[in-house]
């Protein structure tokens, strides 16, 4: 999603169901609304949602700290459902938002067909959190066979994703955190050969043992990345995927230069203005879905009117894995 772009609940359609905010703020300002349905501009595909995606940036988005787009909007950055015209069954990220609705409007570059193997929940809960746990850990951070992999928030909605990926790209040893003793061994159960709590004050410590770890993965920021920072083996390389926390005081080339370590962030927009690289990606997703050997956590699914609580219980880190909308059920 881009910053400053028009994702307003304007169009020339027929009514449609939506979750509107007219102002930013808390999950108080979430309404269920009837809106016009968007209209499919140049570019653009009209998909008929069956289930939206509700990710932490959204939360950012209702408070105007990561995106302000001009309201009144409909949030939502991921829905599958049926591409209007063939029947085909989509699944598309909205960098414009437009997701928590009966209808979206997504650029027809940003949609990827689902197979036939793979189903609508599995589909959605791994296009955006999936494409970001394997963009940032073979891309940005260049994994290799073998090499020891750290995952912050290992039960979220990426980092649960990047468990089961990295081991499947071969990494030889994971060391997840995990913020409780549920989530901990959630982490274990996705095949996390050690899990730490992201709290410990030895936290950096710990992730140094065993010679370190040769690349972190990172959406939490704060004391967290800064633990991870130290705990990188020489020539370790770290990659944030939204430093929620902040970087506190930042980073000098010198602590870098103390294990000769790498800092990157990886993107997702990145990945999607490359439709090769994009399809690559999902097509890979897609494959070891339907092998069985990367499966998403569904954690709820909710109706529209259920959106605003899914916001805090998000915020308080109740969920583990991926959160759904289900834009067609009244309740």
């Amino acid at each position: 999603m881009d910053a400053d772009v028009d994702a307003d609940v304007t169009g020339d359609g027929a009514g449609m169901r939506a979750v509107v905010i007219d102002r930013y703020g808390g999950p108080e300002e979430l309404r269920l609304a009837t809106v016009p349905e968007p209209a499919a501009g140049p570019g653009r595909v009209l998909v008929d949602v069956t289930l939206a995606g509700l990710n932490y940036a959204d939360l950012e988005c209702r408070t105007g700290e990561y995106l302000r787009f001009p309201l009144p909007a409909v949030l939502g950055v991921d829905v599958v459902g049926r591409r209007r015209g063939d029947g085909r069954r989509v699944v598309a990220l909205l960098r414009t938002g437009g997701g928590y609705a009966e209808v979206a409007a997504p650029e027809a570059a940003h949609t990827v067909e689902v197979p036939d193997g793979v189903g609508d929940e599995q589909a959605l809960a791994l296009l955006e959190q999936g494409a970001t746990a394997y963009g940032a850990l073979t891309l940005t951070g260049r994994l290799r066979p073998g090499e020891a992999v750290g995952v912050t928030a290992a039960a979220g909605g990426v980092g649960h994703l990047a468990v089961q990926l990295a081991r499947e790209l071969g990494a030889g040893r994971i060391v997840a955190l995990a913020s409780t003793p549920e989530k901990r061994e959630f982490a274990r159960s996705l095949g996390a050969d050690t899990v730490f709590d992201p709290e410990d004050p030895d936290l950096a410590g710990r992730l140094a043992e065993s010679g370190g770890l040769d690349l972190f993965l990172d959406s939490v920021g704060g004391k967290v990345l800064r633990a991870g920072l130290a705990g990188l083996a020489p020539f370790g390389r770290l990659v944030s995927v939204g430093a929620r926390g902040g970087v506190e005081d930042g980073f000098t080339v010198g602590e870098l230069a103390e294990g000769s370590a790498g800092l990157a962030v990886f993107w997702l927009k990145h990945a999607l203005a490359d439709r090769a690289l994009f399809t690559g990606i999902a097509g890979q997703l897609f494959r070891l879905a339907a092998d069985g050997r990367l499966v998403a956590r569904i954690d709820r699914t909710v109706p529209l009117s259920g959106v605003a609580a899914a916001h805090r219980a998000m915020a308080a880190r109740e969920t583990m894995g991926k959160v759904l909308v289900d834009v067609r059920r009244e309740g």
